[in-house]
């Protein structure tokens, strides 16, 4: 604008000044209208889409505040350079070519801003959207995997009744202790080691009715990793495993053990059983059934590849599974 300025005449120092005032005011202006109007309309229940409002009421305030920053900028610089009337020339046409040179860069600047903003509104709500359909994905895991355990152990209960009414029913007041503490548990995306170890040991009392002296029952969780935090229900699957395809083709049953410790900025959970070993399972790949398939999908879903799961056979017969969980994630 200076630059037009001196060519219609006005010298480059007061050029320079109008130029500064009316743009700055003309900026001011475009932002303080946008702010007013986004607040009264959030007031009264009607918020701006992406904090702008639409592009009719858009370019209203940019002209009417482009001409309110030529004429105030025109009078302040009067002011400041002592001139009792305006420097500018009052012709239409110096008024017009001023007003063209205002305009144009204030739509300029403002299509930029709102685009910009509209973009990061768009990234923000796909974030949103994706941050929603990795809960949901969750949420269906977790319903998958406790259907999973309760029908296994209604199948054993039913199992139970005609062998053993007695212990079918302590079975059956271990169960509804059992369903009774996961109800109440949390039903946010991670809880306490020590917790997840409390559901299992309800979980084991009720196998140790049903296999007796065949399953003896371990756990070893370090002082410093019990408080940590995990997913809920993400060991539940490894015990049944253990037991469901080691311990029980196993005739002498065996050792059923759980633990879990800190490895430097990693919590290590391991699932350890002295049974039949991997070689005993029916499938050609082993781990590849549904409880470690829902394992594996959501490490990957809550850390991607910062998070490790391996079935590997445990040294003396048996199998061990481990889960390698990052601490600063969790």
């Amino acid at each position: 604008m200076a630059l037009v300025l001196a060519l219609l005449g006005t010298p480059w120092w007061p050029a320079a000044l109008y130029s500064l005032l009316i743009g700055n005011l003309c900026a001011l202006f475009i932002n303080l209208g946008l702010r007013g109007i986004s607040l009264y309309r959030a007031r009264r229940g009607h918020p701006t889409q992406d904090g702008w409002p639409n592009a009719l009421t858009t370019g209203v305030l940019i002209v009417a505040s482009v001409l309110g920053g030529m004429i105030i900028g025109s009078r302040v610089g009067d002011a400041l350079l002592g001139h009792t009337t305006n420097w500018l020339s009052p012709s239409l046409h110096t008024w017009g070519v001023i007003f063209a040179i205002s305009l144009l860069p204030s739509l300029a600047g403002t299509w930029l801003f709102r685009s910009r903003a509209r973009l990061a509104a768009a990234q923000a709500e796909a974030e949103q959207a994706l941050r929603h359909a990795t809960e949901a994905k969750l949420r269906l895991l977790e319903s998958q995997l406790e259907p999973h355990m309760l029908f296994n152990t209604l199948a054993n209960l039913r199992a139970l009744i005609g062998l053993d009414p007695q212990e079918a029913q302590h079975m059956l007041d271990r169960l509804i202790d059992y369903l009774r503490a996961t109800l109440n548990a949390s039903r946010s995306p991670a809880h306490a080691v020590s917790a997840e170890v409390a559901r299992l040991q309800d979980y084991l009392a009720l196998m140790q009715i049903r296999m007796g002296s065949r399953l003896t029952v371990e756990f070893d969780v370090a002082p410093d990793a019990a408080a940590l935090p995990m997913p809920p229900l993400l060991l539940q699957p490894l015990v049944e495993n253990a037991i469901k395809h080691g311990l029980e083709p196993h005739r002498p049953g065996g050792l059923l053990r759980v633990s879990a410790h800190r490895e430097g900025e990693l919590l290590r959970l391991r699932v350890e059983d002295s049974g039949a070993g991997l070689a005993a399972r029916p499938s050609n790949a082993p781990g590849s059934g549904f409880g470690l398939t829902q394992i594996r999908e959501r490490l990957a879903t809550l850390h991607g590849a910062a998070a490790h799961f391996s079935l590997q056979p445990r040294e003396g017969g048996g199998t061990v599974a481990q889960i390698d969980l990052p601490v600063t994630a969790t």
